[in-house]
């Protein structure tokens, strides 16, 4: 018996210029130590869900999201880098842990001028944190971006 592959897709959480996670000058995210993904450069303050599923984490420091698709797919949504140590500053949350959401639903709004200000680099990571389910991965090639646009496919 033959099953077909079933192909997924994730869209940017926000606008703004899609990079390589191989760009983001932190070794935590370049190294993919947390998993595979793109970032995002902002140009603007709206966070989108990037897929429909349900809200499994958000810090206590509203910096990140974590997201499990429908489909059993674990995403983190990183918004800018090192910005734990604003402990909240610059965060407005609007969603809450155990929330069903669909994609391009608001999740969060970053005053990402306040955090450039703050001294922390804007680059936002999208990671999938449990690539080993996924059999292909594939990353749209870098380009500015809006929400919704497809950013990671990948096949199941």
């Amino acid at each position: 018996m033959f099953f077909k592959k079933k192909e997924f897709e994730i869209v940017s959480p926000m606008k703004g210029r899609l990079i390589s996670i191989k760009d983001v000058p932190d070794d935590t995210f370049r190294e993919e130590m947390i998993g595979k993904g793109v970032a995002i450069l902002p140009d603007g303050n709206e966070i989108y869900a990037p897929a429909s599923g349900t809200i499994t984490t958000v810090f206590p420091t509203a910096h990140a999201i974590g997201l499990t698709t429908k489909d059993g797919i674990d995403l983190l949504i990183h918004i800018g880098l090192d910005t734990v140590n604003l402990k909240g500053e610059g965060f407005a949350v609007k969603v809450q842990t155990g929330e069903e959401v669909q994609a391009g639903d608001l999740l969060l709004v970053a005053d990402f001028e306040k955090i450039r200000q703050a001294g922390y680099r804007l680059e936002s990571p999208l990671i999938i944190c449990n690539p080993e389910v996924c059999k292909k991965i594939v990353y749209s090639d870098p380009a500015f971006v809006n929400p919704g646009d497809v950013v990671m496919k990948f096949l199941k």
